[in-house]
């Protein structure tokens, strides 16, 4: 496994100490992380590696917030223990994923257009 970054670089990015299991968790899902990211692209220059696997783990351990990362909405009540979070396309709570702006950095951003491989067969004959 491809490993892009510690757990001391995930620690200089949170805002509170790592205890040593969230040190041992942040170096297991760090792996992890090398792994989708050479899936995707492994080519990739190591400073995107770097921040991406920054940002895919904290994303799944979290801050100390209360909020979700990822969240785009989210909602509270007092009485009623009521809690709701609108999560952004793709995200989820725990889990190691590329958002948009990972893949973005990877050089995969909005492309518009389309392919056909029928074009290649009448490129060139007149109808």
């Amino acid at each position: 496994m491809s490993s892009y970054a510690t757990w001391q670089d995930i620690q200089a990015r949170v805002n509170h100490d790592l205890s040593e299991d969230e040190q041992a968790l942040c170096t297991t899902l760090l792996g992890d992380a090398g792994v989708i990211i050479d899936t995707f692209n492994v080519n990739a220059s190591t400073d995107a590696k770097l921040v991406v696997s920054c940002r895919m783990v904290i994303r799944a351990i979290g801050d100390d917030t209360d909020i979700p990362m990822g969240a785009t909405q989210g909602s509270m009540s007092a009485l009623g223990y009521s809690q709701s979070w609108t999560m952004s396309g793709g995200a989820s709570v725990g889990e190691l994923y590329l958002s948009k702006l990972d893949k973005e950095l990877f050089g995969y951003g909005n492309r518009v257009g389309s392919y056909s491989p029928v074009e290649e067969l009448v490129v060139g004959r007149s109808i």
